[in-house]
């Protein structure tokens, strides 16, 4: 009798999706902190717990919100090779950022992770869709949305890793600025999670149709807090 061994092949979605959405991909978003410092000097964030309540409120109303829409529009047009699709999305993400320094964290990372994209992705596809939108700055969940579904990703899964790396930037920068220890810092991220998979359970559901109808917000001090941060006396963080 011959036993013939099967080993399930590694799962190289979630390979690239980590590599991706690793701190060693770098579009340098250890530089922004959505305005946080700003809170943190306002003493509206001040521990653990201001801080999961502040990032809740960005997940579930606010900035981070928003994205996910964009991202979860954006990758659908690109999965479907809707080049005029994608381009309304990508000119809605620059007109919905709320301020200059929203505006300037999403380019500059998007910026960023095109360049490295471009290079280090292996994904044929993302190029000539970026390279699709003209000669325009580009929103970061607009450019990750194409990269992941140029790969054929789980809409799912690249909503959970993108808004994973989108909260664990901002519980890095409360590490900094409150500041946390690492235990309450994983504490943060542990309390978050209920959210972020209802956020991508909710952004999933979307309907197909105009993406301007699904944006809103009512995080009025966070986006207050942005622009304040542009003229704060002593700033770590860019953004």
């Amino acid at each position: 009798m011959t036993i013939t061994m099967v080993t399930p092949m590694a799962d190289a979605d979630l390979f690239d999706l980590m590599s991706w959405m690793s701190p060693a991909w770098p579009i340098g978003a250890f530089a922004h902190s959505g305005g946080l410092e700003w809170a943190v000097e306002a003493g509206h964030v001040t521990d653990r717990a201001s801080t999961c309540a502040w990032l809740l409120a960005l997940i579930g109303h606010g900035a981070i919100r928003n994205d996910l829409v964009l991202f979860t529009y954006a990758f659908r047009a690109a999965r479907a090779g809707d080049e005029r699709a994608l381009a309304e999305v990508a000119d809605l993400a620059l007109a919905s950022q709320v301020g200059h320094e929203r505006r300037l964290e999403s380019t500059a990372q998007g910026a960023a992770f095109v360049r490295i994209a471009r290079s280090a992705s292996g994904v044929e596809r993302f190029a000539p869709q970026v390279e699709a939108l003209g000669d325009v700055e580009a929103a970061y969940p607009v450019v990750a949305a194409i990269l992941f579904a140029g790969r054929d990703i789980d809409l799912a899964r690249a909503l959970t890793a993108w808004l994973h790396g989108a909260v664990s930037n901002l519980v890095s920068a409360a590490q900094r600025l409150v500041p946390l220890g690492q235990t309450d810092g994983q504490l943060t991220l542990r309390d978050c999670r209920a959210a972020v998979l209802c956020a991508v359970e909710d952004a999933c559901a979307l309907p197909d149709g105009d993406p301007f109808e699904a944006l809103g917000g009512c995080t009025l001090v966070a986006d207050l807090g942005c622009m304040a941060h542009e003229t704060q006396y002593t700033r770590l963080f860019r953004t």
